[in-house]
C-alpha cells in the first residue's frame, strides 16, 4: 500500500512560480513512476508530465514543455512539480500518481495504482 500526500497549490498570479510535492509513504518499488496530472471544471483529468523514479527520466506534456519541471528526492520519497510562468489556463485541482512498476512513464489515467488527494492551483490573470 502506498499513500501518498500533495503540498503547495495556492493561489498565483500569471507569471508567477508555484511548487507543487508529493511525498510517498509506505512501500517502494524499484520500477516505481510518479505522474502528475491536472484536472481544471468540466474537463477530462489530463497528464502534466511524469517521472521514471530509477534514472529521473521526465516527461511532459506539450503545453507545459518548457515551463514546468519535475524532480524527485530518492531519500524522503518525494516527487516535485515546479511550474513557472504560470497562465490562468493552468488553473485546475492537480494530483500526484504513483504506478508501482514501469518501463516508461504511462500518461493515461488508468495505469496509476494510488493517486493523491489533489490540491487546487488557481492562475489569476
Amino acid at each position: 500500500q502506498v499513500q501518498l500526500v500533495e503540498s503547495g497549490g495556492g493561489v498565483v498570479q500569471a507569471g508567477d512560480s508555484l511548487r507543487l510535492s508529493c511525498a510517498a509513504s509506505g512501500r517502494t518499488f524499484s520500477n516505481q513512476a510518479m505522474g502528475w496530472f491536472r484536472q481544471a471544471p468540466g474537463k477530462e483529468r489530463e497528464f502534466v508530465g511524469g517521472i521514471r523514479w530509477k534514472d529521473s527520466n521526465a516527461i511532459y506534456a506539450d503545453s507545459v514543455k518548457g515551463r514546468f519541471t519535475i524532480s524527485r528526492d530518492n531519500a524522503k520519497n518525494t516527487a516535485y512539480l515546479q511550474m513557472n510562468s504560470l497562465k490562468p489556463d493552468d488553473t485546475a485541482v492537480y494530483y500526484c500518481a504513483f504506478d508501482r512498476s514501469v518501463l516508461f512513464v504511462p500518461a493515461r489515467v488508468s495505469a496509476y495504482d494510488y493517486w493523491g488527494q489533489g490540491t487546487q492551483v488557481t492562475v489569476s490573470s
